[in-house]
């Protein structure tokens, strides 16, 4: 028995060893670590600080630390800035366009002008001087980033509490004006300065300095220090004096600011400004500068030299689009812009910033008109181009609100057979936790949708999305050409961001009745010989068929309504009837009026850059004033087409009565009937008021009586054999027919060209 159980123990495992074992092991291993970490503390216990040298020690770490994770951030922009610099750093692809308006007037130029060629050598000495002097002193020994030069501007502008000096140096300008954007905004200062970095070690200085010569913007449509001695000084920039060359350089930081055909005494108050930072720098002595203060520049004179740059922006985009795999780049293009329009759009905006945005707290805004067609008469971007050259028309992004309202609207008219009396409830409606209010607060009950659409009732919009569904909203939108919003629940108040081009673009299909519009700015692209190499009426996209005629005119007619009586009463116009809708985003973050005729579409946005609120600012205030301001300026004639669904405005009803009694009355067998005027190519005012002053005098002047050699000569009788009788009877008929065709054609023009006095 013993040796069974003796034997069969050493056959089973020995958990006590096992136990004993792991124990020892265990207290070994902490035995070890005890001692080592011991010895550790002992060696780094020797260099222990403590007091304020372990303070600083601390923030060493943290802000060792931070950096690290900061430059794991910004090298997340380094490799895209990279990516773009070097697929553009080749200039040879880069176009060449010279623009002209719609009548064939030279207006301006884009891209890389290719007689800005000057050597850098053939510069003048003084012209480089004073543009280091003002824009990088330190070009030379910085890395493309000043940073001496941008603590300083940091410093100066907290003492200002604003922004007096600008940190960028040199060759980030030049890295702003070849590969970015204007758009102000912290990812592209990051790509800016990558960018440099990457330009300092591409090109030499000489070579960036070159290149910022020939690429920097000095207004009136000049790329370029050569372009620009032209236009200003007409001579090359090779020939400038001192004086020429301060104001030049004096306009690379606000080229429409300084430009002098704009306000040519702030121009030569900076160029005495641009001297005095060459004394400061040591190039020149305040002697050698007395004789440019004493003798300034004279530039030559240009009459009104305003450009439309923001639309020359959008249109340089548009030929790239255009000619994009084509194998010219230097090319003509003859596009949709009218100055006058843009002169009175710049007005319009101009004066209402500079009237009321410091007191309602906004200082951004942005106009886009364009004809139904979808060509674009006008564009404004923004308050001051030199200032600023983000195109807030064309690619600011912001949220529509109430404007938003009409596409809604349409898609239920469309789709679900609605009609503007069908009685709408304005009451409490939800999508998932969220219910909208409306502006006045409370509901109103049951109401029509016209009377729902001219109030601007939020609870009745978003229930007609729900019940035709957002994604039939956002399908009728792709239709249009607008494919980027999303679905959200308050898709019908306008949360999602639109730009004002493509909003304008969504109203024009209104105003054509329901066909497909698409905005453009490019009528003709040829090349310097006179080649033609696009044509927009050939080679543009067709219009459409997008939506029933019927549903787009029981639209208009409630957007009518609500210029007539509802929130857009203030765009109301004296001669024609308009529709229209107002737009407030939340917080007064954004104001919108969009309104036609049969002619014109046109939008206007005010709000900030930063997004902040406005005071208390509506699309019904400001925007529709300024909209209505601007279609006044557009119009000088009652002439004017009217938008399916409007009706005729009562001057216009009475005036084509009085037309119509005219031409009953002198209508003759003998006389055609003139065709009906086509107001999409209206010719301009001036022209008008001259063809309107030749038939006047057309009329008043008397009658031309036969020379007595003419009727002797008549007294003959023909060898056909006619008789004097049957001369002088035909030819008393040719003179009263004459008399009567002056007489209709200047009372024709007297009514073609009658204003509103």
């Amino acid at each position: 028995m013993r040796d069974y159980q003796s034997d069969n123990r050493g056959k089973l495992i020995d958990w006590l060893k096992i136990d004993s074992w792991i124990d020892s092991g265990l207290y070994s291993a902490l035995t070890a670590f005890r001692d080592w970490w011991g010895a550790y503390s002992s060696f780094f216990g020797r260099f222990e600080v403590k007091g304020f040298w372990r303070a600083c020690n601390e923030l060493a770490c943290e802000g060792l630390t931070l950096g690290v994770g900061g430059l794991l951030v910004v090298l997340t922009f380094a490799l895209p800035a990279f990516e773009i610099a070097q697929g553009k750093i080749n200039l040879s692809d880069e176009f060449s366009v010279t623009f002209l308006d719609r009548y064939g007037n030279e207006i301006g130029k884009r891209g890389l002008l290719r007689d800005d060629s000057v050597p850098l050598e053939e510069i003048p000495d003084h012209m480089i001087k004073a543009t280091l002097a003002t824009e990088d002193r330190r070009f030379f020994d910085h890395f493309g980033i000043d940073v001496m030069g941008t603590m300083r501007a940091m410093a100066e502008n907290a003492r200002a509490d604003t922004v007096v000096q600008g940190g960028s140096s040199l060759t980030q300008q030049l890295a702003k004006n070849m590969f970015l954007s204007p758009e102000r905004a912290l990812s592209r200062k990051i790509k800016e300065a990558f960018i440099a970095i990457y330009l300092e070690n591409h090109y030499t200085k000489p070579e960036i300095l070159k290149l910022y010569f020939d690429r920097a913007y000095l207004g009136g449509g000049s790329y370029g220090v050569e372009a620009a001695a032209q236009y200003y000084f007409g001579k090359s920039i090779r020939n400038v004096t001192l004086a020429e060359s301060a104001m030049l350089a004096g306009m690379f930081k606000a080229p429409t600011r300084y430009a002098p055909h704009v306000n040519l005494a702030a121009s030569r108050a900076r160029a005495n400004e641009v001297l005095s930072n060459m004394v400061e720098a040591g190039y020149l002595s305040e002697g050698q500068v007395y004789g440019a203060r004493l003798n300034p520049a004279r530039v030559v004179e240009r009459g009104d030299s305003n450009t439309p740059d923001y639309f020359l922006d959008w249109a340089f985009e548009e030929v790239q689009r255009i000619m994009a795999g084509r194998p010219n780049r230097i090319v003509v293009a003859r596009t949709t812009v009218d100055l006058g329009l843009q002169k009175a759009a710049d007005k319009a905006v101009e004066g209402t910033l500079a009237q009321y945005g410091r007191s309602r707290h906004f200082n951004a805004g942005a106009l886009v008109s364009m004809e139904t067609s979808g060509a674009v008469r006008a564009m404004v971007g923004g308050k001051d181009y030199g200032s600023s050259q983000f195109n807030r028309a064309a690619h600011a992004y912001r949220q529509p609100g109430s404007s938003f309202k009409p596409y809604v609207y349409l898609s239920a008219i469309q789709h679900l057979g609605y009609t503007p009396d069908r009685r709408v409830v304005d009451g409490y409606v939800s999508c998932g936790r969220w219910s909208p209010k409306n502006y006045s607060g409370g509901f109103r009950g049951a109401m029509t949708m016209r009377t729902a659409l001219a109030k601007s009732i939020n609870t009745v919009a978003v229930k007609l999305s729900l019940e035709v569904d957002r994604g039939t909203v956002l399908a009728d939108l792709e239709r249009m050409g607008i494919k980027h919003l999303k679905k959200t629940c308050s898709l019908a108040l306008g949360d999602n961001g639109m730009t004002p081009l493509e909003h304008v673009g969504g109203f024009a299909v209104f105003a054509a009745g329901g066909m497909s519009v698409r905005p453009y700015a490019i009528e003709e692209i040829s090349t310097i010989p006179g080649q033609l190499l696009y044509n927009h009426d050939r080679d543009g996209q067709k219009p459409k068929r997008i939506f029933d005629l019927k549903a787009v005119e029981q639209l208009n007619s409630m957007l009518q309504t609500v210029v007539d009586a509802g929130t857009g009463r203030r765009a109301q116009l004296d001669y024609t009837n308009a529709a229209g809708k107002t737009g407030t985003s939340s917080s007064y973050r954004d104001a919108w009026f969009m309104g036609f005729t049969g002619q014109y579409v046109t939008g206007v946005w005010y709000g900030n850059d930063n997004f902040s609120p406005m005071g208390r600012v509506t699309g019904g205030s400001f925007p529709a004033q300024t909209w209505k301001e601007f279609m006044d300026a557009a119009y000088d004639s009652d002439n004017i087409a009217t938008a399916p669904g409007v009706t005729p405005h009562p001057r216009q009803i009475a005036a084509r009565q009085r037309l119509a009694d005219v031409m009953a009355q002198n209508t003759t067998a003998d006389l055609p009937v003139p065709p009906p005027v086509d107001t999409s190519k209206d010719m301009p005012k001036a022209t008008r008021s001259i063809m309107g002053n030749i038939a006047t005098l057309l009329q008043n002047a008397p009658a031309v009586k036969p020379r007595k050699a003419e009727r002797h000569s008549r007294a003959t009788p023909p060898a056909s054999g006619g008789s004097p009788a049957n001369l002088a009877s035909a030819d008393d008929g040719m003179v009263r027919r004459e008399s009567n065709s002056n007489q209709d054609a200047g009372l024709a023009a007297r009514t073609a060209s009658t204003g509103r006095q």
